[in-house]
C-alpha cells in the first residue's frame, strides 16, 4: 500500500501549488536548499560551500561509462575555479554562444539548448539569476532556476568542478576564465542524479527546461512548404531552435560528412537572413556546433567565395570568426543536409501566423501504475481503458481556420517525468504517445466519468500522436471541429510505470478536466433480521461451528471460511488470514464482544455469497483469480466507485506480484471499503462530505483498520 508519508507529501505538494509555489517568481527550493540562507551561513563562518546533497565525488560523475571503475574518470580531481585560473569570472562581457564548448560528455543536446538560450537575455536571466560572481560576497555557492515538469525549481550547487590534467572535464568556455556554463551544467546534472544521466537526448528537453515552453519537431524530409517562414517567425519570437542529422546505424554516430557536418549531433539554429547574391535573393541560415569547432565547408562557409559576391556591408555584418563552431549555409543546403528541426515555442505561439497569439494552457499531472492506470496503447483493448483520461471541451472555432473547415486548434504535449534519474538503476525513457476520441453527442455535457472498455471498442480515435516514441515528450498540433474530446495518454506496452505531465494548449478558451469517478458507495441498509428469520439448517450449522458459547471468534471464523472456500475448486486462493477475519468481525460486531453471534454471522455469510457471485462474473477467463482491472469493474458491481488514486492504493495492497486478485483478497478489500465508508458516514450524518474527529477517534479508526 502507498505509505502514509507518500500520501501526505502529495497533499502538501498540491497545497503549495494552489498557493502559487512553483511559478517562476516563487520557485521551489530544490531539496529544500535555500540559496540566500546557505550563502549567508558560509559568509558568516568564513567557509566555502560544500554541497551535501550533491557531494563532489564518483557518484556525482556517473554509474557506468563515468562510473568509479571507468578509465574516463581515472585521475579526475574536483577543483574550484580559483584553483584553475588566477581571476575566475562568472560571466565575461555577457553570456554568449562561444561560452559553451562541449567536453567529455555526450550532452551536445543540452549545450545546443544553452547556446540558443544566450540569444535571448531575458530568458537567460530567468535561468541564470543576476548578481552572482566570484568577487563580491563569494562563498563557493551558486544557483540556477530550471523548469521541471510544470514547476520552476531553484537549484543550488557548489563550485567544485570535475577536472582532468588541470582542465575542466565537461562543458567549458572558450574564455578559460568564465564558468557560468560549467556551473549550469552541474546544476542540471544534480537535478538528474549525475553527469552521466545527461548523456544522449533531444534538444527540446533542454529548451523546455530553460523556458517552460512546449516543443515541436519537424521532419525536414517531409517539411511544410513554408518551413523557412516558420523558422524566421520562430527566431523573431525568441523561440529556441535545434537541428540534427539522423543516423542510419551506430557507426554513423558523430561521423563527420564530406563537408564537415556531424551526424547524430545536436546543433543550434541562431539566425535566418536574406542577402542579395548575384542579383537574386538568397536565404541564409546560421548554425552553431556546440563543440566550438568542426564547421560546414560547403557554400557560404567561413571564407568561401560566395561572400565576395554580396554587398560589403552585409558581408561585414554576417561574417563570423574563423573556426568558432558557428557558420552560415544556404537554406537549400540546410534542408538537404539536415534531417530534423526542433522548435521550442515559449508561449507557445502559432508560428505560421504573422500576429502574436497567446495560447490558453492547462497542465495536469498523472501516473501510470501497474495494474491500475498503466493500460498500454490501443493495441491492448482489455487494458487501454484503465489509462488516465482527460476531457477537452472546445468551445470556439479558430479566427483564421486557413480553409473552409470550421475547426479548433490545440496542441497536446505528453511528458514523462524523472526518467533520466532511473538510468542509474537500469531504467530509461518509456515509449509514449496519446490518442484523442470524440465524446458522442448523447454523452456530451454529462458528468466527468472515466470511460470504460466498451466505449473504446465501439469508437475510433479522431487524432493521435504521430508516433509512439521513447523521448521524454511527444507533442502534436491537432485541428478538430468544436465539441468534447477525450485525450488518453499511455505507454506503448501495458504495465509500464511512470509519472507524467499532460499539457493542453488551445487557441481559444476551453474547458479541460481529468475524467475520474466521484468516490461513492452504494451501501444497502444493514439487514434487519432476527433469529426467527434464519433457516433451521443454517442454525444447526452455526451451532456446530460456534460451540457452547454460540458465538464465533476470529479464530473460529478463519477455520470456517477456509474450510468452505476449499470446497470451491474453481477459486485459486491461499485462504483468509487472521487479520482479514478480524476486519470482518470488526465490520459485523454490533455489541463490541469481538465475536459474531448467529444474526451477525448470517449477515456476513449473505455478503460473502453475494461477493462470490460478483467475483465469478468478473473472472472473465475463469482462471480462479481476477486481474486488477477486472477487479476495478467488480468493485463497481459491488457498489463502490473509486478514483484513480484509490485504485492504485487498492491494487498495491490486494493484488499479487502478477497483478492477480484471489477471492480472499477481494473479500478483504470489500470488507475494508465498507467499514471505512460506514465509519465516515457515522461521523458525517448530514452527508456534507466532511467529517470531524478527535485524536482518539482517529486512532480507533486506524487501529481497527
Amino acid at each position: 500500500m502507498m505509505p502514509f508519508g507518500g500520501i501526505a507529501a502529495r497533499l502538501e505538494r498540491d497545497r503549495l501549488r494552489a498557493e502559487g509555489v512553483g511559478q517562476h517568481h516563487n520557485a521551489i527550493k530544490y531539496l529544500n536548499q535555500d540559496y540566500e540562507a546557505l550563502k549567508q551561513e558560509c559568509i558568516e563562518s568564513g567557509t566555502l560551500f560544500r554541497d551535501p546533497q550533491f557531494p563532489a565525488g564518483p557518484s556525482a560523475l556517473g554509474f557506468k561509462e563515468l562510473g568509479p571503475h571507468s578509465s574516463k574518470t581515472r585521475g579526475v580531481e574536483w577543483k574550484r575555479p580559483s584553483e584553475l585560473v588566477g581571476d575566475p569570472q562568472f560571466i565575461v562581457g555577457g553570456a554568449t554562444r562561444t561560452d559553451i564548448c562541449q567536453g567529455a560528455l555526450g550532452d551536445c543536446w543540452l549545450l545546443a539548448a544553452i547556446g540558443s538560450l544566450t540569444l535571448n537575455e531575458e530568458l537567460l536571466h530567468r535561468v541564470v539569476p543576476h548578481g552572482q560572481s566570484f568577487q563580491e560576497d563569494y562563498a563557493g555557492i551558486f544557483h540556477f532556476q530550471i523548469w521541471q515538469f510544470g514547476e520552476w525549481v531553484d537549484v543550488v550547487v557548489d563550485d567544485q568542478l570535475p577536472t582532468k590534467d588541470g582542465e575542466l572535464l565537461f562543458v567549458h568556455s572558450a574564455e578559460c576564465t568564465e564558468f557560468w556554463s560549467a556551473l549550469l551544467e552541474k546544476a542540471y546534472a544534480k537535478l538528474n542524479g549525475c553527469y552521466e544521466a545527461l548523456s544522449g537526448g533531444s534538444t527540446t528537453e533542454g529548451f523546455e527546461d530553460f523556458t517552460g515552453g512546449v516543443a515541436e519537431m519537424y521532419d525536414l524530409k517531409r517539411a511544410p512548404r513554408n518551413m523557412g517562414h516558420i523558422i524566421r517567425k520562430a527566431l523573431e519570437r525568441g523561440s529556441l531552435l535545434g537541428c540534427s542529422i539522423d543516423i542510419t546505424s551506430a557507426f554513423d554516430m558523430e561521423a563527420v560528412t564530406f563537408k564537415k557536418l556531424v551526424k547524430g549531433h545536436a546543433y543550434s539554429v541562431t539566425a535566418f537572413r536574406d542577402v542579395n547574391y548575384r542579383g537574386q535573393q538568397e536565404q541564409l541560415i546560421r548554425i552553431r556546433n556546440p563543440w566550438g569547432q568542426v564547421e560546414w565547408t560547403g557554400a557560404w562557409s567561413d571564407g568561401s567565395p560566395e561572400w565576395d559576391n554580396i554587398d560589403p556591408s552585409d558581408r561585414e555584418e554576417l561574417q563570423l570568426k574563423m573556426e568558432d563552431g558557428e557558420f552560415w549555409m544556404s537554406f537549400r543546403d540546410f534542408m538537404r543536409e539536415f534531417s530534423r528541426l526542433e522548435i521550442c515555442n515559449l508561449t507557445p505561439d502559432a508560428l505560421t501566423k504573422d500576429e502574436l497569439s497567446r495560447w490558453h494552457t492547462q497542465v495536469f499531472e498523472g501516473t501510470w501504475r501497474r495494474g491500475s492506470t498503466a493500460g498500454g496503447c490501443r493495441n491492448h483493448p482489455a487494458t487501454f481503458w484503465i489509462n488516465p483520461q482527460f476531457k477537452i471541451k472546445l468551445l470556439e472555432e479558430d479566427d483564421d481556420p486557413g480553409d473552409d473547415e470550421v475547426a479548433c486548434s490545440f496542441l497536446v504535449a505528453l511528458m514523462q517525468k524523472h526518467r533520466r534519474r532511473e538510468r542509474r538503476v537500469g531504467g530509461d525513457m518509456h515509449t509514449i504517445g496519446f490518442a484523442v476520441y470524440e465524446v458522442p453527442e448523447e454523452a456530451q455535457g454529462s458528468q466527468n466519468v472515466h470511460l470504460k472498455k466498451d466505449f473504446f471498442l465501439r469508437n475510433q480515435s479522431r487524432a493521435r500522436s504521430e508516433t509512439f516514441i521513447n523521448l521524454r515528450e511527444v507533442s502534436n498540433q491537432i485541428r478538430l471541429p468544436p465539441g468534447e474530446y477525450i485525450v488518453v495518454p499511455s505507454t506503448f506496452e501495458p504495465h509500464k510505470e511512470a509519472d507524467f505531465v499532460l499539457r493542453v494548449f488551445t487557441e481559444k478558451q476551453s474547458d479541460t478536466a481529468e475524467l475520474d469517478e466521484e468516490i461513492s458507495a452504494d451501501l444497502a441498509d444493514e439487514e434487519e433480521i432476527t433469529e426467527d428469520d434464519i433457516e433451521d439448517g443454517f442454525k444447526n450449522m452455526f451451532q456446530q461451528l460456534a460451540g457452547e458459547d454460540m458465538e464465533i471468534s476470529v479464530f473460529e471464523l478463519r477455520t470456517i471460511l477456509n474450510r468452505v472456500i476449499a470446497r470451491h475448486k474453481d477459486l485459486k486462493t491461499d485462504g483468509f488470514s487472521l487479520d482479514s477475519c478480524r476486519n470482518m468481525v470488526n465490520l459485523m460486531d454490533k455489541d463490541g464482544s469481538a465475536r459474531l453471534g448467529l444474526v451477525e454471522f448470517q449477515i456476513l455469510w449473505n455478503k460473502i455469497r453475494s461477493w462470490l457471485t460478483i467475483f465469478r462474473q468478473h473472472d472473465l477467463d475463469k482462471s480462479g483469480t481476477m486481474s486488477s482491472y477486472e477487479m476495478r469493474m467488480a468493485l463497481e458491481s459491488a457498489g463502490f466507485k473509486l478514483n484513480n488514486k484509490l485504485h492504485q492504493v487498492v491494487v498495491a495492497r490486494y493484488a499479487d506480484a502478477d497483478m492477480g486478485v484471489d477471492f480472499d483478497n477481494f473479500v478483504c478489500c470489500l470488507v475494508k471499503l465498507e467499514a471505512m465508508f460506514r465509519f465516515f458516514r457515522s461521523m458525517d450524518p448530514e452527508g456534507t462530505g466532511t467529517a470531524v474527529m478527535n485524536f482518539a477517534e482517529w486512532l480507533l479508526l486506524t487501529m481497527c483498520g
